[in-house]
């Protein structure tokens, strides 16, 4: 995983309020100490800013702002992440186990697996 998503996570962590966070003095901090509802909120409004800046793109907008929004996106996700204890490696880890799999094939195991789930639960 790159030095950056590294770095960026500990920064993250080092944010919380159980770490010592300060909202007055960090956004990351604040984003924590407002919980689940306003991560996922601004998850949701990078998305769509993502989107957007991918439609402007294809129609001939600058390439470096979905870049640009994108970097947010992942930026705000990693954030999420770190909220349910959990890393960007294992996003990473994840998208190694998966590599070589066809996008179809995955969904496939995927489907299976949940059926499987359900029928245990059932």
């Amino acid at each position: 995983m790159s030095d950056i998503l590294n770095r960026l996570a500990e920064v993250i962590e080092s944010r919380k309020p159980a770490a010592g966070g300060d909202p007055d003095k960090s956004y990351i901090a604040r984003l924590f100490s407002k919980g689940d509802d306003a991560i996922l909120k601004k998850v949701g409004e990078e998305a769509t800013e993502t989107v957007m800046a991918a439609k402007d793109t294809a129609h001939g907008g600058d390439p470096a702002h979905l870049v640009y929004e994108m970097a947010d996106l992942w930026f705000h996700c990693m954030i999420a992440l770190a909220q349910h204890g959990l890393t960007p490696q294992q996003v990473v880890d994840e998208l190694a186990r998966r590599e070589g799999l066809s996008g179809l094939e995955e969904k496939a195991l995927r489907k299976a697996q949940d059926r499987d789930a359900q029928e245990h639960r059932g």
